[in-house]
C-alpha cells in the first residue's frame, strides 16, 4: 500500500513540533515559570469572582429565606387579609403566602440589659411553607410538625422566637456563638416595649401622642439564620397577639405586607402579574375599591428590592476583577520574554529546521503551538488550584485564624457566618479561555521572528 506523500508531511511536522515542545519543556525550565505565572493568574481571577459571585447569590438567597419569593407591599396597614391569602393560594401560581405586621422595640433580657430590636408579627406555620424558617429554629428544626410559638407545658402563656444575635455576641476570635448559653434562655420570660401613634382630638386641634406597649413572652425558641443583621435585631410573635396590643380598635385581621412563595419553575414575572391581578380583585371587593390601594401597592420579587445593593456589589467585583486583570497581563509580557529568549538562543535549532525543508509557517507555527500549550496547562493547574482554594476557603481562613491569630471574615461586617466557598463556573470559563489566548498572544511576536530566520545566515559560522 502506497503513502499518501502529504499526509507523510503533515505527520512528521506534527512529530516534530511534539518533539521541540518536550524537548523545550524537559530542557528550559524557565518554561516552568510562564506555565506557573498562568496558573496563578487564573487561580487568583477565579477565586475572587467566585467569592464574589458566591456573596451576592448569598445575599440574594438570604432576601429569599427572609421574605419568599415575591413580596407584596401596600402603602398602608389593611384587613382581612386571610381572605387574600386564600385567593393567593388558589391560583396555580401561589404555592403559599403568609403575613407580615411589624414595629420597633426594645427587648429586656434583665436589669440594664437592653436590646433594640425589630418586631415581626407572624404565623408561624405559614411562614414555614413560604421559608426555609423552621430549619433556622435550634430546637424544633429537630422535631416533625410545624413550628410553633406555643410554650412547652403552658397553654396560656405568649411565646415568642428571638433572634441568636439578640442574646449573644460571636466569639472575637472564632466568630461563632455560644449555643449552649443561648438555649438555655428558651424558656424564660422577657418583656418587649413597643407602641403606636395614637392622634388625640380636643376642641381645638389633633395631637398625636406616643402609647407604651409592653408585651411579657416566654422564649419558645432561638433562630439561627447565619444572616447576621437578621438574627441581631428580630424577633418574632404571633401576628395575632402584635395586632391585639398595637392596634385594639381594629375588627378585622390586619397586615402590612404579604410574603409569597411561588411555584418551582414559574416565571417570576408572570407570577407578579397574577399576584397583582388577585390583589386588584382583594381591593375591589373587600377594600371599597380604594384606587389608592390598587396603584401604590408593590408587587416585586425578593431578589428584585435587593438591586441596588447587588449593583453595587457587581460594581464592585468588576472593578477589583479588572486590577486583577491588569496585573495578570504581565503574564504577556513573561511569556514574551521567555519565547523570544528561546528564539534567540536557539536560532541555530530553527536554522537547521528551516534548512531540512520546514516552512517559515512551520516554525511560526511551532512557537505559536507551544504558547498555546503553555497557557492550556497552567489555566488547567490554575483551574484546580482556584477550585481547590474555593472550596476550602472557610478551612483556610480557619488555620489562618489558628496560626496567626488574624480573624479575616466577621459575620458582623460581611452579613454571613461562612464564607461563599461554591466555584462559579460560569465566570470562571471566560477567564480561563482568555488566559490561553494570553499566553498564545505572548508567543506571537518570538514565533514571527522565528519564521524569518535565515539558515544561510546562522549556519554560516557553525
Amino acid at each position: 500500500m502506497e503513502l499518501d506523500p502529504d499526509n507523510q508531511l503533515l505527520t512528521n511536522d506534527t512529530m516534530l513540533k511534539l518533539f521541540l515542545w518536550l524537548r523545550y519543556l524537559s530542557k528550559k525550565k524557565i518554561v516552568f515559570l510562564s506555565i506557573a505565572a498562568v496558573a496563578l493568574s487564573v487561580s487568583l481571577l477565579i477565586i475572587v469572582s467566585s467569592l464574589f459571585t458566591g456573596f451576592i447569590s448569598a445575599f440574594e438567597q438570604a432576601a429569599v429565606e427572609a421574605m419568599g419569593d415575591v413580596v407584596l407591599t401596600p402603602p398602608m396597614r389593611f384587613p382581612k387579609y386571610p381572605l387574600l391569602i386564600e385567593r393567593l393560594e388558589q391560583t396555580e401560581m401561589v404555592v403559599a403566602a403568609t403575613a407580615k405586621l411589624s414595629s420597633p422595640g426594645l427587648l429586656h433580657l434583665g436589669k440594664g440589659n437592653v436590646r433594640p430590636v425589630e418586631i415581626w408579627g407572624i404565623e408561624p406555620a405559614r411562614r414555614a411553607k413560604v421559608t426555609n424558617f423552621k430549619q433556622s429554629l435550634l430546637n424544633q428544626k429537630k422535631i416533625s410538625g410545624e413550628p410553633s410559638l406555643n410554650v412547652q407545658g403552658s397553654g396560656e402563656e405568649i411565646g415568642g422566637f428571638v433572634g441568636i444575635g439578640v442574646l449573644t455576641e460571636p466569639n472575637e476570635q472564632t466568630d461563632e456563638y455560644d449555643f449552649d448559653a443561648a438555649e438555655k434562655m428558651i424558656g424564660r420570660q422577657v418583656f418587649l416595649t413597643t407602641g403606636m401613634i395614637a392622634e388625640e382630638q380636643n376642641s381645638e386641634n389633633i395631637r398625636a401622642r406616643f402609647k407604651r406597649k409592653t408585651i411579657q413572652f416566654t422564649i419558645a425558641d432561638i433562630v439561627f439564620t447565619g444572616v447576621y443583621p437578621l438574627d441581631k435585631e428580630l424577633v418574632f410573635i404571633s401576628i395575632e397577639e402584635l395586632q391585639k396590643r398595637l392596634y385594639p380598635d381594629e375588627k378585622f385581621p390586619i397586615a402590612e405586607q404579604i410574603q409569597i412563595k411561588i411555584r418551582e419553575g414559574a416565571d417570576p414575572n408572570v407570577a407578579r402579574a397574577v399576584i397583582r391581578g388577585v390583589w386588584q380583585s382583594f381591593v375591589e371587593d373587600h377594600l371599597g375599591a380604594d384606587q389608592f390601594l390598587i396603584e401604590n401597592t408593590s408587587v416585586y420579587t425578593a431578589k428584585y428590592l435587593q438591586r441596588r445593593f447587588v449593583a453595587a456589589y457587581r460594581k464592585q467585583m468588576g472593578i477589583l476583577l479588572l486590577i486583577f486583570g491588569v496585573v495578570s497581563f504581565g503574564v504577556v509580557l513573561l511569556v514574551f520574554c521567555i519565547f523570544y529568549m528561546i528564539v534567540r538562543l536557539r536560532q541555530k535549532d530553527i536554522a537547521i529546521i528551516k534548512s531540512c525543508g520546514a516552512t517559515s509557517s512551520s516554525v511560526a507555527w511551532i512557537f505559536i503551538g507551544f504558547g498555546f500549550c503553555v497557557g492550556t496547562m497552567g489555566a488547567g493547574i490554575g483551574s484546580v488550584m482556584g477550585y481547590i482554594i474555593t472550596k476550602n476557603v472557610n478551612t483556610i481562613e480557619g488555620w489562618i485564624r489558628i496560626i496567626f491569630g488574624l480573624k479575616l471574615w466577621r459575620s458582623s461586617v460581611y452579613m454571613f457566618s461562612k464564607i461563599p466557598n461554591e466555584v462559579d463556573w460560569d465566570s470562571a470559563m471566560p477567564i480561563i479561555i482568555l488566559a490561553i489566548i494570553a499566553a498564545t498572544i505572548g508567543a506571537l511576536k518570538p514565533a514571527v521572528m522565528a519564521a524569518r530566520t535565515k539558515p544561510v545566515e546562522i549556519l554560516r559560522y557553525e
